[in-house]
């Protein structure tokens, strides 16, 4: 075994390790700071991903209080089973189920759809169907701006072959 405390110039004098605790801790701050500066750019980057999980701010009953996205992307409130999406100027608020066999949506960041893990329906950003088993569009809440914020109603659920117009009308502009 070499011994790396040699201060003789031997076998230690192109080792890579350090001698001394002053060398040691030099190297140990360099790599440390380059690891906090990679744990902060995947902080960053996590930070932009398009999907939260959030609360509401208030409730009452069957009525909901949400801060309003400042972006486009997806909010889920899954004690509320509730899907907030802003998406190209306009807020839309969800049943997180699938209409289909109410299974909880999943979002797709990379296709930018919401697709059912279950028969594989999917859905746009607007919760309008594209493909699957489903045979109608996601269903909405109704949907209200107010100066607290994104106000929904989960007890008004609006279907998309039973109340079309209804359901066209239901989002606010962001």
């Amino acid at each position: 075994m070499i011994d790396h405390d040699q201060r003789d110039g031997g076998e230690c004098r192109d080792c890579p390790l350090h001698s001394d605790r002053r060398g040691f801790l030099r190297e140990a701050i360099v790599v440390a700071t380059a690891a906090l500066a990679t744990l902060g750019a995947a902080r960053s980057a996590a930070a932009q991903l398009p999907i939260a999980f959030v609360e509401a701010l208030r409730r009452i009953g069957g009525t909901l209080t949400y801060a309003v996205p400042g972006a486009d992307g997806v909010n889920i409130d899954r004690d509320a089973e509730v899907i907030l999406v802003r998406w190209q100027g306009a807020i839309y608020a969800f049943n997180l189920s699938c209409p289909h066999q109410r299974t909880a949506l999943r979002w797709n960041d990379e296709s930018h759809r919401f697709q059912c893990p279950k028969h594989h329906s999917q859905y746009t950003p607007t919760g309008e169907f594209i493909t699957g088993r489903a045979t109608r569009g996601m269903d909405r809440f109704a949907i209200r701006l107010d100066a607290s914020g994104v106000v929904v109603d989960t007890d008004t659920l609006l279907e998309q072959d039973e109340n079309a117009a209804g359901w066209r009308m239901a989002f606010v502009s962001a």
